[in-house]
């Protein structure tokens, strides 16, 4: 894993310079690494690059000039980095009613303990591992981190698109599955081989 360094990082100045085409690039790869799963929850694959952009726009708006900040913010972002062997995600459950949000994070309760997020590749599942500590006893996060540890097999059908692949989310009242387009199955194998670090 090729860890984000001070080095990768723009000034704040350089930054505002690039941004723009920093920012439609990002976009671009983003909707290739991103997928809903029924009408509340969007996975967003991450990447070496993903979590750079998310660095810069950090820094940009929070105005962080130190470097002591700025390594705390790449210690945080690299702990999402996803291994050679794992693919690594945003979850987000995405409720924009906000007379429904109590409502629908309270069930969701739950969503990040145990096999309810996975990835099905011909007979074979794995299930997500959920970050700890986005959430508690009585309140859920509507973000979550979650790292997919597929087998050599799964890799082996994400490079065959004629073999199906899905995404399902398995809990409570919300089951849901959606099948994982060569897009994204593209960008999955390119972290699972390490193709994306420089």
């Amino acid at each position: 894993m090729n860890l984000l360094t001070p080095e990768d990082v723009l000034s704040i100045e350089e930054y505002e310079k690039q941004r723009e085409s920093f920012r439609s690039r990002i976009i671009a790869l983003k909707q290739r690494r991103r997928i809903s799963i029924g009408p509340l929850i969007t996975l967003v694959f991450e990447n070496r690059d993903t979590l750079r952009f998310q660095i810069q726009e950090m820094i940009r708006v929070e105005r962080i000039v130190d470097r002591a900040k700025v390594q705390d913010e790449l210690n945080i972002y690299n702990a999402l980095l996803p291994t050679g062997n794992e693919l690594s995600a945003t979850l987000l459950i995405e409720i924009t009613e906000e007379a429904k949000m109590k409502e629908w994070l309270d069930r969701f309760m739950g969503l990040d303990q145990g096999r309810t997020v996975a990835i099905k590749a011909d007979a074979e599942t794995v299930f997500g591992e959920f970050e700890g500590g986005h959430s508690h006893e009585t309140k859920i996060s509507a973000v979550h981190f979650v790292r997919f540890r597929p087998s050599d097999a799964m890799r082996a059908a994400f490079a065959d698109l004629r073999r199906p692949v899905s995404l399902t989310v398995d809990h409570r009242g919300y089951h849901e599955s959606v099948a994982v387009p060569g897009s994204l199955r593209e960008e999955w194998l390119s972290d699972l081989t390490g193709s994306d670090q420089r």
